[in-house]
């Protein structure tokens, strides 16, 4: 965020804030898309066009506490429902919709989306096209700002930063490619295409006059990939998987490998690189869906904080779209 004319950014604040909360020795640094560990258990939160790959209404939820111990750490909280449709015999499409909200530091942003995917056979497997628009809200609240003392950065009379809590609100696109076989499925997207900038009116400014603030979401780039592998004579299966991001300046990448038992439970552990590594357990019963994951971080986080807790929770409604449902246990996505 920062105010117009002003090479000042807003961000920094945040940082400066959570580091003086851990005696000055961590460095934070601010998240757009929240980051959980269990991306393969909700595919449309990061693509688009992964709606409607199933023949099922699936809806699902989650939530994540980032760094226990640390005050104003990341809380990341998603809600997404998707379906598939047919139009006619031989075309198919997928909607659905998605909510997420996550506070870090001072800053709490909102979004809510509406979500369609195309699909079509082809190269032997589905390919799905998705476009995501949606709405974007940002608040900022000025009123707990603190600034430490000898802070060389900043002032307490700064007029670059809110004296009071500020918000704004703006239009978001986000769009993306998965291709689906038997036993793989790889997808591409692209969230924030048009870096939304949230314009924020400062009522309290200096001269009780009003001060504008600028907030820009950066564009996130994801390439997703999940494998399902049975093992031969076995009620086991393996699913490994990756997500790779970045924001064009930064890159951050994360592994999985889960397998799961009689279609039933699932035991997994993640690595992300340099940042975490992870353990899971979920369970699926009946279209019942529950999933645990724990991340304990692999930098100086880990002096302040016992690591970072995950739920998502989901269930699923079986759709009857006149012809069988290849992908009913055969999908990674519902392991």
């Amino acid at each position: 965020m920062t105010r117009k004319g002003s090479s000042y950014n807003l961000l920094l604040v945040a940082a400066v804030m959570l580091a003086s909360l851990v005696a000055g020795s961590l460095r934070a640094s601010a998240q757009n898309d929240a980051q959980f560990t269990q991306y393969w258990a909700v595919p449309t939160y990061y693509n688009p066009a992964a709606t409607g790959t199933i023949d099922f209404i699936r809806i699902r939820g989650g939530a994540k506490l980032q760094w226990i111990g640390i005050e104003n750490a990341p809380k990341s909280f998603m809600g997404a429902a998707d379906m598939p449709v047919k139009l006619g015999k031989k075309h198919r499409i997928g909607v659905g919709v998605l909510f997420n909200q996550e506070s870090i530091g001072l800053y709490q942003n909102l979004g809510v989306s509406a979500q369609v995917s195309y699909k079509f056979k082809f190269l032997k497997g589905t390919w799905s096209v998705g476009v995501q628009p949606g709405y974007y809200n940002s608040k900022f609240k000025g009123s707990d700002v603190y600034i430490p003392e000898g802070d060389d950065f900043h002032q307490p009379d700064d007029p670059d930063l809110p004296k009071s809590d500020v918000s704004g609100n703006a239009f978001d696109l986000s769009a993306g490619v998965l291709y689906s076989h038997k036993y793989f499925s790889v997808g591409v997207s692209v969230l924030h295409i048009l870096e939304p900038t949230l314009t924020m009116d400062d009522e309290g400014g200096s001269d009780s006059e009003t001060v504008e603030f600028q907030a820009v979401v950066p564009r996130q780039a994801y390439f997703t990939a999940d494998g399902n592998i049975p093992l031969r004579n076995s009620l086991f299966s393996l699913q490994p998987s990756l997500l790779v991001r970045t924001d064009f300046s930064n890159f951050s990448a994360e592994a999985t490998m889960r397998a799961t038992y009689n279609k039933f439970i699932s035991f997994g552990v993640g690595y992300r690189y340099k940042e975490a590594i992870s353990a899971m357990v979920a369970v699926e019963f009946k279209n019942f869906f529950l999933g645990y994951a724990y991340d304990y971080p692999l930098s100086t986080i880990a002096k302040a904080s016992s690591g970072s807790h995950e739920i998502v929770a989901g269930y699923m409604v079986k759709l009857n779209l006149g012809e069988k449902n290849k992908n009913k246990h055969r999908s990674i996505r519902i392991m």
